[in-house]
């Protein structure tokens, strides 16, 4: 499978779709029984996160033939199915809806976020905004870019900064997930820096940062449907991302 246009443009459809058929006509619409708890009382899945997940994998093969859905829910219902990552010749991973404790508060602050990775390679990204009808995207080595519904497109790129000065540079710093002590080591430096935000989607934050609207994105915990989509978009549009120790993600 060689990654191109035409093949970002089916995949980018199908998630509109799933929004239109499974996400949208849910939205402010849940009640008590359409959402959950997995691992814990902050760790929700809705009732339109599972249908989305249902209504892309049902259709997978029409558009990626011979891939392998690797989706946020599906992966919690069987965590073999993660494996998959690093076996398959190539792998969708999916985050039907990045955002769900947003979405199950009837916050308009979710997305829909998908990769594919190429024998333990991510080569391509979207992150869906379904309320803006907007998709942004990024080949390997080709960019990153943002489309319309109509098919309006236009080159997303990282400015560069306005300043060096940290304290005068915005964040989004997720630390709910650190070891105690590295919480507290952060949060104890958070002065260095200017305004700090957690928007509980990742999806918002990468499209944030790959417009320059933060200077960084710090994360804890690593999920791969939440983090090689938007990884990959801010490459693409010349961000810098890795890990701690410099390693790349």
């Amino acid at each position: 499978m060689k990654p191109d246009m035409a093949m970002m443009g089916r995949l980018d459809r199908l998630l509109r779709e799933a929004a239109a058929a499974e996400i949208l006509p849910r939205f402010r619409k849940l009640h008590a029984g359409q959402v959950r708890a997995k691992s814990g009382p902050h760790d929700l899945v809705t009732e339109a996160d599972e249908a989305a997940e249902r209504f892309i994998a049902a259709r997978l093969a029409g558009v990626l033939p011979g891939t392998v859905l690797v989706g946020e829910e599906g992966v919690a219902a069987d965590p073999r199915l993660l494996d998959q990552l690093a076996s398959a010749e190539a792998a969708l991973l999916l985050d039907p809806i990045d955002g769900t404790a947003n979405f199950a508060a009837d916050l308009p602050l979710f997305g829909v976020m998908a990769a594919l990775v190429l024998r333990g390679e991510t080569v391509a990204a979207w992150i869906l905004d379904p309320l803006q009808g907007e998709t942004a995207m990024a080949l390997r080595g080709e960019g990153a870019w943002i489309e319309d519904g109509a098919g309006g497109r236009q080159a997303l790129r990282v400015p560069a900064p306005a300043t060096t000065d940290t304290a005068l540079m915005s964040a989004i710093i997720s630390a709910r997930y650190m070891p105690p002590a590295m919480a507290l080591h952060v949060r104890a430096r958070l002065h260095r820096i200017g305004p700090t935000w957690e928007l509980r989607c990742a999806a918002f934050d990468y499209l944030l940062a790959a417009r320059g609207v933060v200077g960084a994105l710090v994360y804890w915990r690593l999920h791969p449907w939440d983090h090689a989509p938007g990884a990959l978009l801010y490459a693409e549009a010349g961000g810098h991302c890795a890990r701690f120790d410099g390693a790349p993600y």
